[in-house]
């Protein structure tokens, strides 16, 4: 999700406050506001032509799906960017070091294992490439940054300004990038019209349970947020995005109202936001939202398998949402059988957001 509107279409930087976002507060804004926001969407233009394609097919073999006993432990590596521009820092905490006293740098060692175990423990990943990687991680990136992101090769986390952003090391938003990463590795989904906004909504789905599974939060539980409490106190907003009823996280006076669509009827064609990845999302995560309704229970089980497992057997970067649709109809066919109760569900909240498959 970006401030950065990306470096290629095949990678892209993802950051998670989105373009259309960056726009309203540029229009909106006093000046100096209205200048961040300039400069964070200029940004982006310029990382484009600075990036190189990483991404990877998925592991050899057949796709997780039980813990894998040669899965140990996560290699994260925290550093403090002490408010600069170059990335990654200062390494504070590697794996296994005891807290730095630095409140952001903690806090992004903790979520980020919560979010490796996620992957390990339930979908037998090892890491987001599934090979083990490290998990590399900037916090305090940049001086009042409002945005975080995934490059390629690691996540960081501006602390935001205050006005707009409080902080950015919310749990949703840390298991979002992080899953952009192992979207990159599993083949990938290209960043523009709708793979774009499969892309998205696959990390909205991977941020939402990887906070749901912490706070073990059954379906009707959970708020189904994106980035609640990073927006400042005086924002007229709860989050960036909700998959329960999207189009209700914010509306305010600088940031405009959330865009996001629930259904088909309202999906929006455009050629901003790379065609509307962080847009058009809104349908898919409503569609999974209602699936996981239907079923109950924790939403990181049955329905987290599905849609891990139809990431790792697509093979198809640039999917529709027609496409993606149909590829988890035959992995719930695989893990619950044919003509399952779980299957018809599925089935019930692709047609309720407008896609007949």
């Amino acid at each position: 999700m970006c401030l950065c509107l990306h470096a290629s279409h095949h990678n892209p930087l993802h950051c998670i406050v989105p373009p259309y976002m960056l726009r309203v507060i540029a229009l909106r804004g006093d000046p100096e506001t209205a200048a961040m926001a300039r400069m964070l969407l200029a940004e982006d233009e310029a990382m484009r032509a600075e990036r190189a394609a990483h991404a990877s097919p998925p592991p050899e073999g057949a796709p997780g799906l039980l813990p894998d006993p040669d899965i140990c432990c996560p290699d994260r590596r925290i550093h403090d960017g002490e408010g600069r521009a170059a990335l990654p820092g200062r390494l504070v905490r590697p794996e296994g070091a005891p807290p730095t006293g630095i409140a952001d740098a903690d806090l992004a060692y903790d979520a980020s294992g919560h979010v490796f175990a996620l992957f390990a423990e339930e979908y037998g990943r090892n890491s987001l490439d599934g090979r083990g990687m490290p998990l590399v991680a900037t916090v305090r990136h940049r001086q009042n940054y409002n945005n975080a992101f995934w490059n390629g090769e690691q996540m960081a986390y501006g602390t935001g300004d205050g006005k707009i952003f409080r902080t950015f090391l919310d749990l949703s938003v840390i298991g979002h990038e992080m899953a952009h990463g192992v979207i990159q590795h599993s083949g990938g989904l290209i960043y523009e019209n709708q793979s774009g906004a499969l892309n998205e909504h696959v990390a909205d789905v991977f941020g939402a349970l990887s906070e749901q599974r912490v706070l073990r939060q059954s379906v009707h539980e959970a708020d189904w947020l994106i980035g609640r409490g990073i927006l400042a106190p005086g924002i007229d907003g709860r989050a960036l995005r909700s998959m329960k009823a999207p189009g209700t996280a914010y509306a305010d006076d600088l940031l405009g109202r959330d865009p996001q669509p629930w259904h088909m009827d309202g999906f929006n064609t455009t050629t901003d936001d790379n065609g509307g990845v962080h847009i058009n999302s809104g349908i898919p995560n409503h569609a999974f939202y209602l699936f996981c309704a239907y079923l109950g229970g924790p939403s990181w089980h049955l329905p987290g398998r599905i849609w891990y497992r139809a990431l790792q057997e697509l093979n198809n970067p640039m999917a529709s949402f027609t496409d993606w649709a149909d590829q988890t109809l035959r992995t719930a066919s695989t893990l619950a059988g044919q003509g399952s109760h779980e299957q018809q569900m599925l089935r019930r909240a692709w047609t309720l957001v407008g896609i007949r498959v």
